[in-house]
C-alpha cells in the first residue's frame, strides 16, 4: 500500500468529481507536501519509537464513497454512557453519518464540513481548517488534508451554552475487509461558548483497520472547553490521532486522553495558546497490555504572554507493552510573564514492558516560570509488603497500588457518567 501512486489514484478519483465546496485548493497543497514528506521513518525524530511504515504495507479498503450503512444494532454496543441525553455524532469507515447522527441540543450547529466551506461558515473554515499542518510537518497529517471528505463542522454560536455532551464515535466496520479511513473535523466554540467534548473509538469484525484521523477546534474568547478521548479499540485497530486546539482569544480548555487497549496507537495533541491570559490542562492516563504500543505527543505553544498550562501524563505498562511520551513546551518571545508545567509518570509492571519518555522545553523568553520532569519505575515494595501484611493478596496489593496510581487522572474527568465507565474498563483490567 505505501506507494504515492496508490494514493494519487484515489487522490485524483476524489478531485475528478469537481465539487466546488472550498476544500479543492486545500487538498491539492496537502497531497503535494504528501508526496514530498512520504510515510515517516525511524529517521524523522518525531518517529523514532513509533514505526508504522508496516501498517503501510498492508491492503486496505480506501473510504471515498459514504456507501457503508450500519443498524442502530450494530452501534448499540458502542454507544457511551448517558447518550440518551447527549448530542451523538457518529463517523462510519472515516466519514460523517448524518443518519446515526442527533443533535438534541438546539444551540449546537453539526453539518457536513463541505457545506461549512461553501455557507455562511466559509470565512471560519478558511481561517480553521489546516492549522495542524504548521505544527505536524509529516506525511500522515498531510494525507488526512489531502483527502478531506465526509467530514464534519461543528459550530456552537457566541453566548451558547450546551446542555448536553457531544459525543463523537468513530466507528470502523471491518467485518469483511481491511479498512483505512481517515476522519475530519472542524469545532468552532464561540465567544463565552462553553461545550464537553467526549470522543471513542471502536471497530466492528475481525479484519485489520488503520484510522488517521484530524480534529481541530478553535476556541474563542472567554470559551470554555471540556475534551475527553477514549481509546479502548481492538488489538488489530492502529490510528494516528491528532486533536488540534488553537485558542485564539483568553479562554480555558481541559482535556483528559485515556488510553487502554488497540495495535499501534499515536496521539498528537497541540494546544496553542494563541491568546493572552489562556489557561489550558492536560491530562493523560496509559493502561497497556499484550504487545499494544502507545506513543503520546504533546506541544503546548505559548505564543502569548501571561498565559498557565499544566499537563499531567500517567503510564501503567505491562506484558511486553511499549510506550513513548514526547511532551513540549514552547515559549515564544513574546509569550512573558508564562507558567507551563509537564510532568510524566510511569510504571512497569512486568520485566518486558517498556517505555521511552522525553519532556521537552523550549524558552525563548526571560520571565517565565516552567518546569518538567518524568519518572520510570515499579510498584512500591514496601507498598506491596504492607498490604500484604495487612492480609491482602499480592494480586489484589497490585491493583489497589495501580488505582491509586491512576486516581490522579480519572478525578478530573468531570462528566459522572464518562467517569464511572472509565473506572469500570480499569476496574475490568485490573
Amino acid at each position: 500500500m505505501n506507494s504515492v501512486e496508490y494514493y494519487k489514484e484515489h487522490y485524483q478519483e476524489l478531485q475528478s468529481r469537481g465539487e466546488k465546496n472550498g476544500l479543492t485548493s486545500i487538498r491539492e497543497n496537502a497531497f503535494n507536501t504528501f508526496t514530498k514528506l512520504g510515510i515517516p521513518n525511524a529517521k524523522h525524530e518525531e518517529w523514532k519509537y513509533t514505526r508504522i511504515g508496516g501498517l503501510f504495507n498492508k491492503e486496505y479498503k480506501f473510504s471515498i464513497n459514504a456507501n457503508i450503512s450500519l443498524s442502530t444494532d450494530d452501534i448499540k454496543a458502542f454507544r457511551l454512557p448517558g447518550h440518551e441525553q447527549a448530542n451523538e455524532l457518529f463517523f462510519i469507515n472515516g466519514l460523517f453519518s448524518s443518519t446515526l447522527s442527533k443533535i438534541i441540543s438546539k444551540e449546537l450547529v453539526a453539518l457536513p464540513l463541505e457545506e461549512a466551506a461553501i455557507n455562511e461558515y466559509k470565512e471560519i473554515v478558511a481561517t480553521h481548517l489546516g492549522h495542524s499542518s504548521n505544527y505536524l510537518k509529516d506525511g500522515i497529517n498531510a494525507l488526512n488534508t489531502a483527502f478531506v471528505n465526509g467530514g464534519l463542522f461543528v459550530h456552537l454560536s457566541k453566548g451558547k451554552i450546551t446542555e448536553h455532551p457531544v459525543y463523537i464515535y468513530n466507528i470502523t466496520d471491518a467485518r469483511s475487509e481491511n479498512i483505512f479511513s481517515q476522519p475530519r473535523s472542524l469545532i468552532h466554540v464561540g465567544e463565552n461558548a462553553q461545550v464537553q467534548l467526549i470522543e471513542t473509538y471502536a471497530t466492528l469484525g475481525d479484519s485489520e483497520s488503520f484510522t488517521n484521523q484530524v480534529m481541530e477546534i478553535a476556541v474563542e474568547e472567554n470559551a470554555l472547553v471540556e475534551y475527553y478521548k477514549i481509546q479502548n479499540d481492538a488489538t488489530h485497530a492502529n490510528q494516528v490521532s491528532t486533536t488540534h486546539i488553537r485558542q485564539v482569544g483568553k479562554s480555558y480548555v481541559h482535556t483528559v486522553t485515556v488510553s487502554l487497549d488497540g495495535g499501534i496507537v499515536r496521539n498528537n495533541l497541540n494546544i496553542i495558546l494563541d491568546a493572552e491570559r489562556c489557561e489550558a490542562h492536560l491530562y493523560g492516563l496509559y493502561f497497556q497490555k499484550g504487545k499494544s504500543h502507545i506513543d503520546n505527543h504533546t506541544v503546548v505553544d505559548n505564543v502569548k504572554p501571561n498565559c498557565f498550562s499544566n499537563e499531567l501524563y500517567k503510564g501503567v505498562m505491562n506484558d511486553e507493552a511499549s510506550g513513548v511520551f514526547n511532551g513540549k513546551i514552547f515559549v515564544q518571545q513574546l509569550a512573558q510573564k508564562t507558567n507551563a508545567y509537564q510532568s510524566n509518570k510511569n510504571v512497569l509492571l512486568s520485566d518486558n514492558a517498556s517505555v521511552n519518555t522525553k519532556p521537552q522545553l523550549e524558552i525563548f523568553a526571560d520571565d517565565v516560570k516552567c518546569s518538567h520532569g518524568c519518572t520510570v519505575g515499579q510498584l512500591d515494595e514496601d507498598a506491596l509488603f504492607y498490604l500484604q501484611s495487612r492480609g491482602i493478596s499480592e494480586k489484589t496489593a497490585h491493583s489497589l497500588l495501580v488505582r491509586a496510581f491512576a486516581t490522579d487522572i480519572l478525578e478530573h474527568v468531570k462528566p459522572a457518567p464518562i467517569k464511572a465507565y472509565i473506572e469500570k474498563l480499569i476496574a475490568e483490567r485490573l
